[in-house]
């Protein structure tokens, strides 16, 4: 029996050496599977992959000539503007106007009944005349004396009835008239407004520490957005003494002319005050500054080439800067950049330092000294 199993137990011996031989080798690829893959994510760590090419507008830098401004905002008002109204109460007998007319100075706009002031008026008249027929010296002198007193009351009658005819006191625009015929109305009761158009006032105030810098015949840039695209010129024709202790602001008066009648009294206006020096300033469009606590910034656009491929490409660097004078869309840099380099125009809250970026400006923005906002 023991003859017959010894050639089993050499049987099994060659059998486990396969096994052991085909572990090894799947351990083994394993491993160069292993060690390949992680040659590959070493090389993609350590290789940098191409920055993506942005398509950005752009802007040059220019030198211009700034004459300073001292901007502010104030109101329309008339250089002469009333809201006409009666003396003295009554019926009114005529309306001499038609809402939204013109008036000339001393115009009858409107008339009370005086119907019975007349009628006193010329009753007191008629009597002093009578008076003075008496053919006695005495009654003569007596009668005049008389007269000399009713002549007196008809002359207060008379002006009664004046003071019950309103009149235009100046040339201008006559507004809504408040007043029919036939209304009973009261002293002091409101007729029309009447408006002089022009020329008219523009009403502004400055701070204090530009009243040195202020003089009467200083150019005054007026914009509203009642007349979009249009700049009113005027000049600097009155300045408060005084300085409001509370808000420590000057008042100050620009005269524009008005032919058009299109400033009215009232209209919210922008006021520029132009300064007699001017300097040199570099100019950029607003939209291409970064503001940030930390600083303001710019992206300078520089062509950079490849050493390797030789090819030439345009690649940003951010360039801190000082920023000055806003002046509508732009805006003066006092410091950190040259006249004559190009900057992005638009986007810039996108963009990082170094990256790659293409020229665009098809759809650029056309910036403005004296923009007006679609929606205006």
């Amino acid at each position: 029996m023991h003859d017959v199993a010894k050639p089993e137990i050499a049987s099994v011996k060659p059998t486990r050496k396969i096994v052991i031989k085909a572990a090894l080798a799947v351990v083994g690829l394993f491993l160069i599977l292993a060690g390949i893959k992680a040659l590959q994510i070493v090389k993609m760590v350590s290789s940098k992959p191409p920055m993506p090419v942005e398509t950005v507008t752009s802007a040059q830098v220019k030198e211009e000539d700034w004459a300073p401004v001292l901007s502010s905002v104030g109101s329309v008002s008339a250089v002469q503007g009333a809201i006409v109204s009666v003396e003295l109460g009554g019926t009114v007998s005529e309306v001499g106007f038609e809402s939204g007319g013109v008036a000339k100075k001393g115009d009858v706009l409107l008339r009370l009944d005086t119907s019975s002031e007349q009628a006193r008026a010329d009753l007191e008249r008629s009597r002093g005349l009578a008076a003075r027929k008496v053919i006695s010296k005495a009654e003569i002198d007596g009668a005049e004396s008389k007269f000399k007193q009713k002549e007196g009351s008809v002359d207060n009658m008379r002006a009664m009835i004046a003071k019950k005819e309103v009149r235009a006191p100046f040339d201008g625009q006559l507004g809504i008239r408040q007043v029919n015929v036939g209304q009973m109305i009261n002293a002091g009761q409101l007729v029309v407004p009447l408006q002089a158009l022009d020329p008219v006032y523009v009403d502004f105030a400055l701070p204090q520490q530009h009243l040195a810098k202020l003089s009467p015949g200083l150019e005054a840039r007026v914009h509203t957005d009642a007349v979009p695209g249009h700049e009113f010129v005027g000049k600097l024709t009155a300045i408060n003494p005084n300085v409001d202790p509370i808000t420590r602001n000057v008042q100050v008066q620009a005269t524009l002319e008005n032919p058009d009648h299109v400033l009215r009294p009232g209209m919210f206006a922008k006021v520029d005050v132009v300064l007699p020096e001017k300097h040199k300033a570099l100019v950029i469009p607003g939209s291409a500054i970064s503001y940030a606590p930390y600083g303001d910034s710019v992206f300078v656009i520089e062509k950079k080439k490849d050493p390797k491929s030789g090819k030439e490409s345009q690649t940003i660097r951010q360039q801190f800067v000082r920023v000055g004078e806003a002046r509508g869309d732009f805006v003066s840099i006092n410091n950190g950049l040259e006249a004559g380099e190009t900057v992005v125009g638009t986007g810039v809250f996108k963009l990082r330092n170094g990256m790659a970026v293409t020229i665009n400006n098809d759809l650029a923005p056309k910036p403005q000294v004296n923009p007006t906002p679609v929606d205006s």
